[in-house]
């Protein structure tokens, strides 16, 4: 997993620098580097992860959160929607397919290798679609009023981008206030699993007060 969200890091970083310098000297080599952690991934699942039909459910999750449905089409919509009127719903399927797809493979693959129940999974995937947008809305906001020391990379980008983010749409207060809603969903999703969800209740809170 670690692999496959360095792979999606790489592409982002091409999307957000394709007019800089790390365009013209490293695109060839992310592009490669990408390609090859998203083949790493599979490896392992496929390798180590037994019995054979769970490792190959895993691998067919990790595929399609990578896909063209999912984390790539939301690669492409999210530069499609630059410079153009959007609103609530097609920010929210975008960052659905991109940050909120990987968040929820992440935790399918736990679900099916831990061989949850069906309520198990579909608490994890209400769990992982909150976290996500709120991670997604946590984001934009650092770019708007972060610093870039502690957050690790150029901020005040996205206006100026004509990048569709919850900011833009919302205002800086209310998507605080989505923020902070959707981790109380996230959190409540969880209740079935009891104190074995401190871990996760833990991850959300910090989505939330993250400052990088």
């Amino acid at each position: 997993m670690l692999a496959l969200q360095a792979a999606a890091l790489l592409d982002r970083r091409l999307m957000e620098e394709r007019s800089g310098e790390l365009l013209r000297r490293l695109e060839e080599h992310a592009r490669v580097a990408g390609d090859a952690l998203l083949a790493r991934a599979l490896e392992i699942l496929a390798r180590d992860v037994r019995p054979p039909q769970v490792a190959a459910a895993c691998c067919a999750a990790l595929a399609h959160a990578a896909g063209p449905t999912a984390m790539v089409g939301g690669q492409v919509d999210d530069i499609r929607a630059e410079f153009q009127a959007g609103d609530l719903q097609q920010l929210e399927s975008i960052h659905r397919r991109k940050t909120g797809a990987m968040i929820c493979v992440s935790l399918e693959l736990g679900a099916l290798v831990a061989q949850a129940t069906a309520p198990q999974h579909d608490a994890l995937a209400t769990y992982g679609r909150k976290l996500g947008l709120a991670f997604q809305i946590v984001d934009d906001l650092l770019d708007v009023r972060g610093e870039e020391t502690p957050v690790g990379k150029r901020l005040r980008k996205d206006a100026a981008r004509g990048k569709l983010t919850f900011p833009a749409l919302l205002g800086a207060e209310a998507s605080q206030r989505r923020a902070r809603e959707l981790v109380a969903d996230a959190c409540a999703a969880l209740d079935l699993f009891q104190p074995h969800a401190v871990p996760l209740r833990t991850l959300a809170n910090y989505v939330i007060q993250r400052s990088r």
